[in-house]
């Protein structure tokens, strides 16, 4: 499964990362690799927790795109 994600620097330092398909899907870390590895188990949990049939299709503008 590929999913879409925003990687974008915090002003507090680091990285914030959200998924424009998974409302409240949103997670971050000191280094690109760390949040992104955290988005990864953030979307693992936010699937375990949503039915398909109530997920969101689409989103805003993709930056990166990573495999599960």
């Amino acid at each position: 499964m590929k999913v879409n994600v925003v990687l974008e620097p915090s002003d507090e330092g680091g990285f914030t990362v959200h998924v424009p398909a998974l409302p409240g899907c949103i997670s971050e870390g000191d280094t690109e690799q760390e949040a992104l590895a955290n988005i990864r188990e953030a979307i693992e949990l936010y699937l375990e927790d949503t039915e398909a049939e109530r997920m969101p299709a689409g989103g805003p503008n993709i930056v990166r795109e990573i495999s599960l």
